[in-house]
């Protein structure tokens, strides 16, 4: 049976876009496609704007790496967040995959990433020392709430290790986060089960 033309041009580029997302190959880049084009005005349009805000007006937190259109960000502006606690993240998408929990009251600090001696990622490739400035005698505990999996957990013994010596309580999250689990795709009751129990860091 003879296929179908290709698509070219302008489509063809949008659909090789949308087959680079997490999730979407090139039979679900070209359904997408399909689905914004027969929806232009309601669906398409309003999207291009989204995207081009975006683009222009999202930047990573310079204090705690999360992505807002203020710097610093809301919550780190935010006065009624608890100063003395300080949750550390692998990436934005953890951070808030815990504040949809609505069980942490502190601040954040994202690393954007783990170490991973595989994919060469070592401690300068992440935010540690900024991590680490930020302890100026105002954080009394730092939740190392990084993903189960072995290269968090890597992590987390690594920053545990290098506050061993400070005056600061280092926890981990507990009951709830499944070994090779990553928070992103647990649900809230799940989460807020795990910042209840956390637990001391063994460094």
């Amino acid at each position: 049976m003879a296929a179908g033309p290709e698509p070219g041009g302008a489509l063809d580029r949008l659909i090789q876009l949308l087959g680079r997302l997490p999730g979407l190959g090139p039979r679900s880049a070209r359904r997408v496609a399909l689905h914004l084009l027969s929806r232009r005005e309601s669906l398409m349009a309003p999207l291009s704007a989204a995207l081009a805000e975006t683009l222009d007006k999202v930047r990573p937190c310079p204090v705690c790496g999360n992505l807002d259109t203020v710097a610093p960000c809301a919550i780190c502006r935010d006065p009624a967040r608890d100063p003395t606690m300080l949750c550390v993240v692998e990436d934005v998408g953890d951070l808030w995959a815990i504040e949809r929990s609505a069980a942490f009251r502190g601040r954040y600090h994202v690393l954007g990433g783990h170490l991973s001696a595989i994919d060469g990622v070592g401690p300068a490739d992440l935010r540690i020392d900024g991590l680490i400035a930020r302890l100026d005698g105002t954080v009394r505990e730092v939740v190392l709430a990084l993903n189960a999996t072995v290269d968090g957990q890597t992590t987390s013994h690594y920053i545990a290790a290098l506050l061993a010596d400070r005056d600061i309580a280092v926890t981990r999250l507990a009951h709830g986060v499944p070994v090779g689990g990553e928070l992103d795709y647990l649900d809230d009751g799940t989460l807020a089960a795990a910042l209840r129990a956390r637990r001391p860091s063994e460094g």
